[in-house]
């Protein structure tokens, strides 16, 4: 009889752990702040991405407004479009704000940054931000201070 009461305590320790790591793992990616409030949609255009992904964040001023809902190339402008889902209560950016590509922390996860204008129109469905700033990346930045460097030892 005592063991049977131990195989039960495992057994509720055990689907206590699977719930657990479950909710881990909801946190970790995200996927537990996709939810069903309105949003509206806007575009940026940027050289180079990085490592931008989707469900990357949105923020402005260290706030989380929005999510990356899709990457694609232009083949006719050498250029990836970014589409971004913004939650209808922040739809007082103007038409001039800017969007960069940031990273965040040391393990470098990348995000989009929304710094705002001073337009007196806002961003609506469908506009497509002009400011954009491309993800800094660490190999061209290597690149061209070796080049830099090769050119003074000349």
């Amino acid at each position: 009889m005592a063991s049977r009461k131990i195989e039960i305590f495992v057994g509720l320790f055990i689907a206590a752990g699977i719930v657990a790591f479950f909710m881990l793992a909801m946190s970790v990616s995200n996927m537990s702040s996709y939810g069903g409030g309105e949003h509206y949609t806007v575009k940026a255009r940027f050289d180079n991405v990085g490592g931008l992904k989707v469900r990357s964040p949105v923020s402005a001023g260290g706030v989380r407004i929005g999510r990356v809902t899709d990457i694609q190339y232009n083949n006719e402008d050498y250029e990836a479009i970014v589409s971004m889902s913004i939650d209808r209560k922040y739809d007082k950016f103007p038409i001039d704000t800017a969007a960069s590509i940031l990273t965040s922390g040391l393990l470098g996860e990348q995000f989009v940054g929304f710094e705002p204008g001073a337009e007196e129109d806002y961003l609506k469905e469908g506009d497509t931000i002009d400011l954009t700033q491309s993800a800094l990346v660490l190999e061209q930045v290597i690149g061209q201070f070796l080049y830099s460097k090769a050119d003074d030892g000349e």
